[in-house]
């Protein structure tokens, strides 16, 4: 294992963990530590620039899920745009409880559909359902997403040849 392969291993690894920890850009570590371990490994023009650029673009796109996912699911269930607010608010207020990242953003949703735009209790709780399953969505979708850069970036940084350890 090269040094560049276990940057790369420690920055996905944090991100990965990332992912379920909402106050923390995952994808984003993810792609430093991809930029980091390129540098070390070697730059080289030809592969390395548009395996970047490519890869900064992913990162884009996989950065918007958590928006696009949230906003679809509470579209879906009749949510607005105050219950969005109240699922990313609990969902960093959830970062202090046990199951903090799933009962934040579902009470934060709720309750801001009852108590800010006053909608009844079963409109409320359609709406906090639909972001949660947003949510989730997202984060599995992510999961996934960053499983397979992070393989694929493995993949192309191992060279027993050049390992740290002898």
């Amino acid at each position: 294992m090269s040094l560049a392969f276990l940057i790369f291993l420690v920055a996905w690894i944090v991100g990965m963990i990332g992912t379920f920890i909402p106050a923390l850009p995952a994808t984003l570590i993810i792609f430093l530590g991809s930029v980091a371990a390129t540098l070390l490994d070697g730059f080289q023009p030809w592969p390395d620039v548009p395996f970047l650029l490519t890869f900064g673009v992913i990162t884009l796109l996989i950065m918007s899920i958590d928006n696009v996912a949230s906003a679809w699911g509470a579209r879906r269930y009749g949510g607005s745009r105050q219950a969005m607010w109240g699922a990313l608010i609990g969902g960093l207020l959830g970062l202090f409880i046990p199951l903090g990242l799933i009962v934040g953003p579902l009470a934060g949703a709720f309750l801001a559909e009852l108590l800010v735009v006053r909608k009844s209790l079963q409109e409320s709780l359609m709406s906090a359902w639909g972001t949660l399953i947003g949510l989730l969505a997202g984060i599995a979708a992510k999961l996934v997403l960053h499983t397979l850069v992070g393989l694929y970036e493995l993949w192309r940084l191992w060279d027993p040849a050049k390992s740290v350890f002898g």
